[in-house]
């Protein structure tokens, strides 16, 4: 374990003038927490955020104090007020992340006497209802949700927001660039119409590449005049390793002897598997962490085989896996139990990268490269939150023993190479991705139009293109393009044009927007219920395919499909012992173009990272000397048995576009790795045909 200086900060304290600013009630319950100051971005944020005119982002790492710099001149603000009417919205992306602030807000809340008020799928309509007819207070809602009051609700929602002083977009950074981005984009604009008013809106973020793109997706077109806040207290103490294995074949030959019902706990697994598993029992039992892995299939695998272990050794499980296909009640007992006094490692994807508050966590374990900076960040953040600890995380990174069938992108070991990138950006650069935000998100729009027609039973076009192009979040979306995109919405009966030129929903548009998955901006697979018992354990996409009889590993346990329900998508199992690890959708990641730039420079480098364990360094030592080998300091194309790799040395959107030009050509191509592979063809005809791509110009 490598320990990283940690970053400059002058660890001055200041005095509170913040503090003397808030309303007593608040005041009293920062004296209960015996908080000995506030952070400096609490100082900063009590001004702007109390006059009540200013946007504002503030911005810091997991854990550093953005909840409550924002919420605490909030709630002064709002204990000034007497109208009517919900206070202060609060979007977030997540309802686990909405449960959480919910907890936390409400301990203010209640010491106040203000209500604060959770809103997604899992609150019971009672609650919904009450809010409705006395709104007050704050709410906090998903954009879903949000989506949900407009089309359901759209006639009594300039009485629910009539008070309203504040939008709070929780969160910001996991918006920008997406399409559900730009439908909260529309959807705060929306707010602003329905009550004719500007509400100052307030963005917390973790710290992103560039801090201008958060300031103009929160306000577009206003970036210059929101109120940038962000945390200087980056001086924690880093503790890194990275540990390298060499990818080992199972013993066929022990295998093909099992019976199924009796499988040892390692048979199928490769040696590498086996280590890393024996190393995080080793040295997290006994703590709380967190082990991130990039898949939920992984999950899974490494759940099961961690609570093995402990069976094995006789001690208490305390391996419990997180990941979004599983149930609320499954990842709720994860949750509460990294809260709990006992000691807690928990298994999961990116559900608890963001501010979910897990409590103190002593560690963060990373099995497999990671994709980006930015969650790495988030990741790493979560950790060393008590006392002054270092923030420590280990990456277990997996390359392949090379073999003359070897393909020569594996040879360069790049999974190991994309760590050491994502490490020295973070730690010694300080980068971090920038959003996307070019897309026009037309699909996004489409629902937008629906969901206004829907909000108030009838829309002019005109209306439409104003509220939601001209002035709104689809800015880069011509008048021309808009009136293109309502006839073809016609031609498909979404909508339809009265004699009096205004627009209704078509009887498709009135099925589509009538269906609860119409709320989000995003497509979710058709899924399985897995029951055991009448217990809802989660849910499998249908590309798993599920028959009677088969076994399975899920929530970390090991099972056997007793019956399928088809035409319910119910799937009922029982406890087995043998396994079988499930296949889930949308896995992967996007790596930005200066990661790739970094791994480049790496290979060419002979700089020895600190944090590397012996067997990461001889595969790093032995990539860069098969960078070599292949010439790639000075070419690009590389034969690989019949096919040709092309080294772009750049990111996942300018090698999916590479990709797409070339199937344009008739080429049989694909990602490889760090690499393009392009079947069936010599280096010196793929040149000829990539000329040809770039004389096609533009489309």
């Amino acid at each position: 374990m490598t320990t990283l200086p940690p970053s400059n900060s002058s660890g001055q304290e200041q005095a509170s003038s913040g503090f003397q600013q808030l309303h007593p009630g608040v005041q009293k319950w920062i004296w209960q927490q015996q908080w000995p100051a506030l952070r400096p971005i609490q100082e900063q944020a009590i001004p702007p955020i109390l006059t009540g005119e200013q946007d504002v982002i503030i911005s810091a790492a997991t854990a550093g104090g953005k909840t409550e710099a924002a919420f605490l001149p909030i709630f002064s603000r709002l204990m000034e007020e007497t109208g009517a009417g919900v206070g202060a919205l609060c979007v977030s992306p997540l309802k686990a992340l909405i449960n959480d602030q919910f907890r936390r807000l409400s301990e203010i809340g209640e010491l106040l006497e203000m209500p604060v008020t959770p809103w997604h799928g899992d609150i019971d309509a009672g609650r919904k209802k009450r809010l409705l007819k006395q709104p007050n207070g704050i709410l906090i809602i998903t954009p879903e949700s949000l989506e949900a009051l407009f089309v359901r609700h759209g006639p009594d929602l300039a009485a629910v927001f009539q008070g309203l002083n504040y939008l709070v977009i929780d969160e910001l950074h996991a918006f920008i660039g997406s399409e559900r981005g730009k439908q909260l984009q529309s959807l705060m604009h929306r707010v602003e119409q329905v009550i004719r008013r500007r509400i100052p809106r307030i963005g917390l973020s973790a710290t992103i590449g560039d801090m201008a793109l958060a300031a103009e997706f929160l306000r577009p077109g206003k970036a210059a005049q929101v109120n940038l806040i962000l945390s200087e207290e980056e001086g924690q103490e880093i503790q890194i390793q990275v540990r390298g294995y060499r990818k080992a074949e199972p013993n066929l030959e022990k295998d093909l002897n099992l019976d199924p019902e009796e499988e040892p706990d390692e048979a199928g697994d490769s040696q590498d598997e086996i280590d890393i598993a024996a190393h995080l029992f080793r040295v997290l039992r006994g703590d709380t962490n967190l082990i991130f892995i990039n898949s939920r299939s992984d999950v899974e695998s490494y759940t099961d085989r961690l609570r093995r272990l402990s069976e094995q050794q006789r001690v208490p499980n305390e391996f419990l896996p997180h990941h979004g296909s599983l149930s609320k009640d499954i990842r709720e007992e994860a949750e509460q139990a990294l809260k709990g006094d006992n000691p807690t490692n928990v298994i999961c994807t990116t559900t608890l990268e963001m501010g979910i508050d897990v409590g103190a966590v002593k560690s963060i374990a990373q099995v497999g490269a990671p994709f980006s900076v930015s969650s790495t960040r988030q990741r790493l953040g979560r950790s060393g939150r008590k006392g002054g600890d270092p923030a420590i995380i280990r990456f277990y990174i997996t390359e392949p023993e090379v073999t003359p069938t070897t393909s020569k992108s594996d040879t360069l070991h790049p999974a190991l190479v994309r760590t050491i990138a994502i490490i020295n950006l973070m730690v010694f650069e300080r980068w971090c991705e920038p959003p996307i935000v070019t897309k026009l998100h037309l699909s996004t729009l489409i629902q937008q139009v629906l969901s206004l027609i829907a909000q108030y039973g009838g829309v002019n076009a005109l209306q439409l293109y104003q509220v939601l192009c001209q002035t709104g979040a689809f800015r880069q979306v011509s008048q021309e393009m808009f009136v293109k995109l309502l006839r073809q919405l016609g031609a498909k009966d979404l909508i339809q044009q009265t004699h009096d030129g205004v627009l209704i929903l078509g009887l498709k548009g009135e099925r589509l927007v009538n269906h609860y998955s119409f709320y989000t901006a995003f497509k979710t697979p058709e899924e399985y219920r897995i029951v055991t018992r009448g217990k809802t354990l989660g849910t499998l996409p249908i590309i798993f395919p599920l028959f009677e009889g088969m076994f399975m590993i899920f929530a970390g346990r090991r099972w056997k499909v007793l019956s399928v329900d088809a035409e319910r998508k119910v799937v009922d199992v029982a406890r087995a012992a043998a396994r079988k690890v499930p296949r889930f959708s949308g896995e992967g990641g996007f790596i930005h173009n200066k990661i790739r730039q970094e791994m480049s420079r790496i290979y060419r480098s002979d700089d020895i990272p600190v944090f590397l364990d012996r067997t990461a360094l001889d595969l790093l030592q032995e990539g860069r000397e098969n960078f070599f080998r292949l010439a790639l300091e000075s070419r690009y194309l590389v034969r690989d048995g019949q096919h040709t790799l092309l080294f772009c040395w750049m990111g996942s959107q300018v090698v999916n576009t590479i990709c797409l030009l070339l199937r344009t050509q008739g080429l049989a191509v694909e990602p490889a790795g760090i690499a393009i592979m392009v079947r069936d063809i010599s280096p010196e005809r793929l040149l000829e045909q990539l000329k040809a791509v770039v004389n096609m110009g533009p489309y």
